[in-house]
């Protein structure tokens, strides 16, 4: 009888071990496919290979010292991983100049919906800038509900990891890239951002950007073009000419336990911020638990230093609870704690409470009537 032969088989299966059970027909039969290398000019074309050949639901393992000559591309609905990360390291080839190590197909191929779910994990990628002249970025990402982990970036003449709405041609997302982590990297002397968040548009918003060392990026550490839904969590940035963490249209948005030890060290004079924000009318948002410094001292006396601060509200009225913030400053006369600001909103409402400032010209400074601070409830 039907039944009893699927009793004994299950009965078999048991025995030797094995599992039995249902899979989606696009993802039946999902490997791991590893990708060799050899430190060998054949290496980035081997790895590109192995991907294009790969189904829905693989695990794509890189192995060895890679040379890499072209850009990486990363398919969808896959997980890519490496050995650890010095054993698996990408380097780009000497004179080689792309445009990014790794980049999602949506980039790539000037889709305007964002690239389906990758995973990125325990590899190194070096954009080896001492021999190369482009503005090359580790990974240029354009994918939903992707996660970056335990991944080493240095040396690149462009962003660290570089998360954009547009495509290579410049198309323009049409729909959301939401829902990604990028958690537990170290990203180091990037040329540009260590990670930028580039969005003209309202795409890219509610990721979890948390436990990153960035160490030593061209011009901001952390740069959000659109912070909206992002949690922004327990990085530690140093070495920064710019700006440690600029946090553009807050709205429901968290900045919370980072450790900034510097800020503006740049030769070039401006106004540079610990923790700078822009603010979104309509929710509220927190700045909490942060430790700013700059331990070096503020280096450049013809520049302005603001450790925390909002340097406008774009519409409405901005809500804001900024808690139980460490700020260190360098002693000089050009140093301010808090600095908030209405800019062309027409309010700016913050509950500023519990904070400790020291060693700053100014402990907190508004230029405008309409924000109110209060000590909140």
């Amino acid at each position: 009888m039907p039944w009893v032969k699927r009793v004994l088989l299950f009965a078999f299966a048991v025995a030797l071990g094995w599992t039995l059970s249902a899979t989606h027909p696009q993802t039946a039969g999902a490997a791991r496919i590893e990708a060799s290398c050899a430190n060998s000019t054949s290496d980035a074309a081997n790895i590109n290979a192995a991907i294009a050949g790969s189904r829905v639901g693989d695990q794509i393992i890189i192995t060895g010292q890679c040379l890499i000559n072209q850009t990486i591309k990363l398919l969808g609905d896959r997980s890519y991983r490496g050995e650890s990360r010095t054993g698996t390291v990408l380097r780009q080839q000497d004179g080689a100049n792309i445009r990014a190590i790794l980049a999602s197909d949506s980039f790539l191929d000037n889709d305007p919906k964002t690239g389906t779910p990758v995973s990125v994990r325990q590899l190194t990628l070096d954009g080896n800038r001492t021999h190369n002249s482009a503005p090359t970025s580790g990974f240029i990402l354009r994918s939903w509900q992707t996660v970056v982990s335990d991944v080493q970036i240095t040396s690149m003449g462009g962003h660290g990891i570089w998360f954009t709405n547009e495509s290579a041609n410049g198309t323009r997302l049409t729909n959301t890239s939401v829902n990604g982590q990028i958690t537990g990297n170290f990203i180091t002397d990037s040329g540009g951002h260590g990670v930028y968040v580039d969005d003209p548009g309202n795409s890219l918003t509610d990721w979890n950007l948390s436990g990153n060392w960035i160490a030593n990026s061209g011009l901001d550490g952390i740069h959000l073009d659109n912070a909206a839904g992002w949690v922004v969590h327990n990085n530690h940035i140093y070495g920064v000419p710019e700006n440690a963490i600029y946090a553009n249209r807050l709205w429901g948005t968290s900045i919370s336990d980072n450790y900034v030890e510097d800020f503006g060290r740049s030769a070039r004079a401006g106004t540079w911020y610990g923790i700078q924000a822009t603010v979104q009318g309509g929710v509220a948002s927190t700045i909490a638990d942060n430790k700013v410094f700059n331990i070096n001292g503020e280096s450049n006396p013809a520049s302005t230093y603001r450790y925390i601060g909002v340097s406008k509200v774009n519409y409405g009225t901005g809500v804001l609870s900024v808690t139980g913030n460490a700020v260190r400053g360098g002693g000089s006369p050009n140093g301010t704690g808090f600095y908030y600001a209405r800019g062309s909103g027409d309010s700016l409402l913050v509950s500023s409470t519990g904070n400790i400032v020291t060693d700053v010209a100014t402990g907190r400074r508004s230029d405008d009537d309409h924000v109110q601070i209060t000590r909140g409830m």
